[in-house]
């Protein structure tokens, strides 16, 4: 972004502070760059060299994180880091920078936490060593954290003690490095200085997770530690055998089972590039473009900034994994502008936080969270992007609708046009033109690259360069036709909006990164983390010669100032992607030490004996007890680390669980369940961090800011609950047809769901409308859920007639079946496994053709042998358990005849809404305004 972008945003951030709400909760801009520093950049950055060493590591570690992911290792056959050594570099940078860059918070309850865990895992650990093992060692590193803490730790200067911390702590991280073979040689037998370094480690990374993501993420790894090794004296419904320090010192440092396991390898090998690309494409300008182009496109409309603010924050969370950096870098010129044009202080706070909450789930990066669910998951990363988009994309269309209903309440306008637009006829011609353009645009594209591979071979990279280099050229022509892009001040009277096509193509370069970015990842299927790199890549160049190629194209003479400008862009873009990273490499790390107990104490069996208990085995409530933990757990955890940890407690609970009693939940449905309500916690009340930004900016009250951008968030906590139980949502197995079917008829319903919620639809709602429009939405969201108690969609047979069943059901039908069976430990257990029906003329051929073998037992049927493999075993099924009974699939009248009555009943609603519509006053042509 240029000096002059800078000097508007400060500014305009400045403005909007000096004029929220007569500077109620306001914050300064020095303030409001601390907020954000605080929670994902550290807030300190010392004067002199030691503040220019902190930035060197930072640039470093963006360097090395490009190196490993680029094919230059491999082509040059130097510097080739194996993936388990690459997460303890990547550690030991985030361990540093962690103690250099967060200082210690004094706050009463932070300097109590601070000092009681070290107290606490001081003792577990003596207890559980070794007695040839030197004690006092656990106790000095424990005394060493307290000291530490105690002498203060100022954020003008890093203290020698924390230099202290800062190098013993990557020091513990690169000893897996440095010591990897021998460590793989003694796996199961670490010796002392294995545990001596796994003590220190954790201890460390404990306590740097204090510093920079807040105390609840360190308490509840403490509390896990003590359930392994205190096992013993548990309840004994969760109870069992307890650990050592040895095993667990080996389980959670030395092997990949706990904190170098899955989550820090996704840390390592996806988010940082992905972070990296975000710093790197806001710091060439992309963030102001998505601003300026989302106003001069929806600010003329009936509460324009607000619609604008949330397309923006879409479009921005594309680049931003931070919520709270979405809020106050898009807020602060959305907030004072929707104020501008009637909302209060705390919705128009409230709009801002629910879009920038949301912009975490909008494919394709979805934060960290897409890419842990890759490997979490076990499936490709197109088809996470393809579960995720459509629910991302109606809470969007929704929130934009719940801003149009706000403004309808308050009979707001929007801002002044730039222009007289021509005829709708005129403009439905230039969308269908523009629309076809794209269409051919695409298909040119599309069938060009898929003919340069084969053509050109090893050459085709360099084709595809040079024909993405001569589009960005000539993108940058037509930029440079049009008047540079600047952030006005927000709270200065607006004459007009930015004119739409100017403001289009004077950005129109930003995109070539991203369309980089989607193509490796959904069109080459390439890895993530190399699609990442390929996208990094070109935003470098882009980085690096959109400013001199800017001045020669406009006959400026400053070519030599515009280079060291960009220069100057790409070291702050990679040095600010590096310390974005910070927090995420501690969350996931630390959160590695959960998923740890839960792998070698077997907790996550006895969890699903507990949920089952408290549910009474009921799905609905084991729902609600997994939102409410995520809700609970994410007042304190960043998203990332949330979801790590509620997935690998509660994700196979819900599953099973949901077998158990009939429904088959698949596991991206449950894992994307998890996430959404992780979101959620950045806007609930009272630690919503997000909320508390924007109250900053908005001078409003943080908690009903909160509050009011929990209700708005309502549409966002209903889906998970939607897609849980009708997986057309998330488009499993629909075609595409289908899916457009599926996307228009629930993109309805979430609109009725809004209007009734808010209590407004066309004009203020009566209670009793507001009940038939959830009604409404209700029956279009799950069809089935009415039509079935009219035509039951199974027939339910004996387990005898399993093979008959069989016979009669078509090909390609899936037929459930209660099966009773042993768990994996051993007790009893039923639960519903659907087969496939595969072709046969027989039964008999049919249930060879699934893999299975039966015996009669009596009036038992009995699967005696199950082969491998085959479409039975798939389905869950094994030797020695019992078919109780068979649901084979009925002719029954499609479950979408249910939206006959229901659109009935809208068309009721919207009868007798109508005719409370206020008239306007004859020959006056102006807006009445509602209470």
């Amino acid at each position: 972004m240029s000096d002059r972008d800078n000097e508007a945003r400060h500014r305009q951030q400045a403005a909007a502070v000096e004029t929220g709400a007569a500077g109620r909760g306001a914050l300064s801009q020095d303030e409001l760059d601390e907020l954000v520093a605080s929670s994902d950049t550290g807030a300190r950055t010392p004067p002199g060299l030691v503040g220019k060493l902190i930035l060197g590591v930072a640039l470093c570690w963006s360097l090395f994180q490009l190196w490993i992911a680029s094919p230059l290792p491999f082509m040059l056959n130097f510097g080739i880091i194996s993936a388990t050594d690459a997460r303890a570099v990547h550690l030991a940078f985030a361990l540093f920078l962690a103690f250099m860059a967060y200082p210690a918070e004094r706050s009463p309850i932070q300097l109590g936490l601070g000092i009681l865990v070290p107290i606490v895992l001081s003792g577990l650990f003596i207890y559980g060593a070794p007695s040839s093992f030197p004690a006092w060692w656990i106790g000095l590193t424990g005394a060493g954290i307290i000291a530490a803490i105690l002498l203060g730790s100022p954020k003008n200067r890093v203290p020698v003690w924390e230099w202290a911390l800062a190098l013993l702590a990557a020091g513990a991280a690169l000893y897996v490095f440095v010591n990897s073979d021998d460590l793989g040689r003694r796996v199961g037998a670490p010796i002392q200085t294995d545990l001596l370094v796994a003590v220190i480690g954790i201890m460390l990374l404990l306590e740097a997770a204090r510093r920079s993501l807040g105390p609840a993420l360190m308490i509840v790894a403490t509390v896990f530690l003590v359930y392994t090794f205190l096992g013993p004296y548990m309840p004994s419904i969760i109870a069992h055998r307890g650990n050592s320090l040895s095993e667990v010192a080996n389980h959670q440092w030395v092997t990949t089972e706990g904190v170098f396991g899955i989550a820090l390898g996704v840390s390592t090998s996806f988010v940082f590039l992905f972070v990296l690309f975000g710093a790197l494409l806001d710091k060439a300008g992309a963030g102001n473009y998505f601003i300026q182009v989302a106003f001069s496109l929806m600010g003329h409309l009936r509460g324009g900034p607000a619609k604008a603010a949330v397309v923006s924050s879409g479009m921005t969370g594309l680049i931003s994994g931070s919520s709270i950096a979405n809020v106050v870098t898009t807020g602060t010129f959305t907030i004072p502008l929707m104020k501008r044009v009637g909302f209060p202080p705390e919705k128009a706070g409230a709009v801002e936080v629910a879009s920038s909450v949301n912009g975490q789930i909008m494919p394709p990066v979805m934060g960290a969270a897409a890419f842990l669910m890759v490997e979490y998951v076990g499936i490709p990363y197109f088809e996470v992007v393809k579960h995720a988009f459509l629910p991302a994309t109606i809470s969007y269309i929704a929130l934009v609708y719940i801003v149009h209903l706000e403004a309808m309440k308050a009979g707001m306008q929007g801002l002044p046009r730039a222009y007289e637009p021509p005829p709708i006829l005129r403009r439905l011609l230039v969308a269908a033109f523009i629309i076809a353009g794209l269409c051919a645009l695409s298909l040119a594209v599309y069938y060009t690259m898929g003919w340069i591979r084969p053509a050109f071979g090893a050459n085709a990279g360099y084709v595809i360069f040079g024909l993405l280099t001569a589009a960005y050229v000539g993108l940058m022509w037509i930029a440079s036709r049009e008047k540079p892009l600047e952030l006005d001040d927000p709270n200065a009277p607006v004459t007009a909006l930015p004119l739409p096509g100017p403001t289009v193509r004077s950005g129109l370069h930003y995109i070539l990164p991203v369309v980089v970015l989607v193509w490796s990842l959904m069109v080459d299927r390439l890895s993530p983390g190399l699609s990442a790199f390929w996208a990094t890549a070109f935003m470098i160049f882009i980085l690096l010669t959109q400013r001199p190629l800017m001045a020669v194209l406009r006959g400026e003479s400053a070519v030599p100032a515009r280079i060291r400008q960009g220069f100057d862009e790409l070291v702050d873009g990679l040095i600010s992607g590096a310390r974005n990273m910070i927090g995420i490499g501690i969350a996931t790390a630390t959160a590695g030490i959960i998923v740890g107990v839960v792998s070698q104490t077997g907790v996550g069996a006895a969890l699903a004996d507990v949920v089952e208990l408290l549910s009474g085995g009921n799905l609905m409530l084991i729902l609600l007890l997994t939102a409410v933990l995520s809700l609970i757990l994410g007042m304190g955890l960043p998203t990332t680390a949330n979801y790590i940890v509620v997935s690998a407690l509660l994700a196979p609970v819900i599953v099973t669980l949901g077998q158990q009693n009939g429904l088959i939940v698949p596991l991206i449905a449950v894992h994307l369940f998890v996430f959404y309500f992780g979101i959620m916690a950045d806007v609930t009340p009272p630690v919503g961090l997000a909320s508390f930004a924007a109250a900053a900016v908005s001078g409003g009250d943080p908690i009903r800011t909160g509050v009011v951008a929990f209700f708005y968030s309502l549409r966002t906590a209903a889906l998970p609950f939607l897609f849980i139980f009708n997986t057309d949502l998330l488009l499993i197995d629909v075609g595409w047809i289908m899916g457009i079917f599926v996307f228009v008829t629930a993109t309805i319903a979430m609109l009725l769901f809004a209007a009734a919620t808010q209590g407004w639809f066309l004009v203020r709602n009566r209670i009793w409308e507001s009940a038939l429009l959830l009604l409404i939405a209700f029956t279009i969201f799950r069809p089935g859920f009415f039509w079935s108690c009219v035509y039951p969609p199974f027939e339910e047979r004996p387990g005898t007639e399993f093979v008959q069943a069989l016979e009669d059901s078509a090909p390609g039908d899936g037929l459930r079946l209660r099966i009773a069976g042993l768990n994996d430990i051993g007790s009893p257990v039923e639960f519903v496994a659907i087969l496939p029906v595969p072709a046969g003329e027989t039964g008999e051929e049919r249930l060879q053709a699934a893999g299975i073998d039966l015996i009669q037992d009596g009036d038992r049927l009995m699967i005696d042998n199950v082969a491998f493999g085959s479409p039975a075993q798939s389905a869950g099924l094994d030797w020695d358990q019992t078919i109780l009974s068979v649901e084979a699939p009925v002719d029954a009248p499609s479950r979408y005849w249910a939206y006959v009555p229901a659109f009935l009943l809208l068309g009721v609603v919207i009868w007798l809404q109508r005719r409370r519509l206020p008239t306007p006053a004859p020959g006056r042509n102006t807006e009445t305004r509602h209470a």
